[in-house]
């Protein structure tokens, strides 16, 4: 009597145990992803070590640039012509991105520096939507290449978009920005690796 009075009581017990059993590969799998989630969300915010990424192109030749225009757009094709004996900011960008709309500001400010000639890549976005996106924001590019298939952007070696390289005059490129810019990353990456590239780099005094 004994065995039967408990036999009820271990069977719920037995197929809870199941079910927890089948959940457990689930849950690992959850804390995996959001460990991964909280890395790439940490590193992808206030400037944290993804902006900092570093390339293995960076002191070596740009890639080649032959990429079309923006149909619509009044800025001519990004060539290698377009950024030629120039120090140049080359940003990838898309109507799509939304770092990319916040980080456009300092893009219309940065237009402004006589020292610096800002380009484009658009990266895999609909010619309505880029020009749209231009047409509301402003736009600070004095050339837009369209890079469809985001060929272009595997050349350059692009993690993720927005994306910045600063590529001095002779070709070589000497910066790399992943993520949106800001305020500390100007402060502390841009503003003095134009200052080097211009060969003005200030000891401060």
């Amino acid at each position: 009597m004994a065995d039967e009075t408990q036999a009820p009581s271990e069977q719920p017990k037995r197929g809870l145990s199941r079910y927890v059993l089948a959940l457990l590969p689930l849950a690992v799998f959850a804390v995996i992803a959001g460990t991964a989630a909280k890395m790439l969300y940490d590193q992808d915010v206030n400037g944290k070590d993804i902006s900092t990424i570093p390339s293995a192109l960076i002191g070596t030749r740009a890639p080649s640039l032959a990429l079309p225009p923006l149909d619509g757009s009044d800025r001519p094709a990004l060539t290698d012509a377009a950024i030629k004996g120039k120090l140049t900011l080359v940003n990838v960008f898309a109507s799509w991105c939304v770092p990319c709309r916040q980080e456009h500001p300092i893009l219309m400010q940065l237009a402004n520096d006589q020292r610096l000639n800002v380009v484009a890549i658009n990266y895999k976005d609909k010619t309505d939507n880029a020009l749209r996106f231009l047409g509301e924001l402003g736009n600070p590019f004095a050339a837009i290449g369209v890079d469809p298939k985001g060929q272009a952007a595997i050349d350059w070696g692009v993690y993720g978009i927005p994306e910045s390289y600063l590529v001095a005059a002779d070709g070589t490129i000497v910066y790399k920005r992943v993520g949106p810019f800001d305020d500390l990353s100007l402060k502390e990456g841009l503003f003095p690796a134009i200052e080097k590239a211009l060969g003005g780099a200030k000891t401060g005094s």
